[in-house]
């Protein structure tokens, strides 16, 4: 039974380009938080690793483990599948581990209505512009433009999500923004005062999406 030691999850999300994996590698090394590790039916990018960044299995197994119901949330992501298995997960919550989770609107959603017995902190990441998100996507791994444009039309309708999160944070600088998100953390396990213009959030939208 989940009780007062136990770990709380946390939840980054954003578009495509906006920066949550770095946030969450960075929030990692905090003491007491793990990062869990999805598997996915993508190839590895340049520089990932198997068993570390992504578990990589083919779409076969992948079936297997939403047969068997082995996920706390999964979806298909730009044509490719992202899960995370719920095993490890409830594992580390239980030994008193912070959990961190790097999954879209999709899977945040399927792990909300889960309804787990865990204190649970969602966040939406934002890029300071669409220009300057362009830019981010262009210059990534893949040097397609046409693949950046795709990412880009995503982007107008994976924005439209950020209401059903806790807080939306803009990556306009790193260090700043997982400072922001770190405070926010903080507050939340502590019952602290919180830092959190919803009203400047909610203009920065405005033009993200005018």
């Amino acid at each position: 039974m989940p009780s007062s030691k136990d770990g709380i999850m946390v939840i980054l999300s954003s578009p495509s380009g906006a920066g949550k994996t770095t946030l969450v590698n960075l929030l990692s090394k905090q003491n007491n938080f793990e990062i869990s590790i999805s598997h996915t039916t993508r190839h590895p990018r340049p520089g990932e690793s198997p068993n570390r960044d992504y578990y990589f299995v083919d779409l076969k197994e992948f079936k297997r483990l939403i047969n068997n119901e082995e996920f706390l949330e999964y979806a298909k992501v730009f044509n490719n599948y992202y899960g995370t298995t719920r095993t490890p997960v409830i594992d580390n919550l239980n030994k008193g581990k912070n959990v961190l989770f790097d999954i879209d609107w999709q899977g945040a959603d399927q792990i909300k209505n889960k309804k787990l017995d865990y204190k649970l902190i969602t966040f939406f990441i934002l890029p300071p512009s669409k220009e300057i998100l362009f830019e981010r996507l262009s210059n990534r791994d893949m040097k397609d433009k046409l693949i950046a444009e795709e990412r880009m039309q995503q982007f107008d309708r994976d924005v439209l999500h950020w209401i059903n999160y806790d807080y939306v944070v803009i990556n306009d600088e790193l260090n700043n923004c997982y400072s922001k998100i770190k405070n926010l953390i903080d507050a939340e396990i502590n019952n602290g005062s919180k830092d959190y213009d919803l009203d400047y959030i909610r203009s920065h939208i405005d033009k993200l999406t005018s």
